[in-house]
């Protein structure tokens, strides 16, 4: 009985460790001109109520596919809900004609590619994967 106890410690213990390990930033490109964002500007970018910076940019936010662990993390930890309720969410939007949701880029590789070509394109990734392409504007980790 013992050894049941000690594996299940152990994979609770992974399990917990790569959680805590995953620390999102959202991303913008770096010609959009913008140091830093609100949670409550990034929620509204996201949730299609404004699809315009404070600065008045056009903003082309980009999402991860739902098989990216990142995608479920970054919809917990900027309004507290899981994909089901922002597809449901989504699905209530787009159904009405009032807006479209974020872009579907394939990886993150191709959402990087996506943000630093892009002027006003606005994304998520772990914090380990940002490079000179983009520029961090929220920690959510914060």
């Amino acid at each position: 009985m013992s050894w049941r106890i000690f594996i299940l410690a152990t994979f609770m213990c992974l399990f917990t460790a790569g959680a805590a390990a995953a620390e999102l930033v959202v991303i913008t490109n770096p010609k959009t001109g913008i140091s830093s964002m609100t949670r409550e500007e990034v929620v509204n970018i996201f949730l299609g109520r404004f699809r315009q910076f404070p600065s008045g940019l056009s903003a082309q936010p980009a999402d991860l596919p739902a098989a990216q662990p990142e995608k479920a993390l970054f919809y917990r930890l900027l309004v507290n809900k899981d994909l089901a309720e922002i597809n449901s969410y989504w699905a209530r939007l787009i159904f009405s004609g009032r807006t479209v949701p974020p872009r579907q880029t394939l990886n993150n590789e191709d959402l990087l590619s996506f943000i630093g070509k892009t002027p006003g394109a606005i994304g998520y990734v772990e914090k380990t994967k940002v490079d000179s392409r983009v520029k961090v504007v929220l920690d959510l980790a914060e």
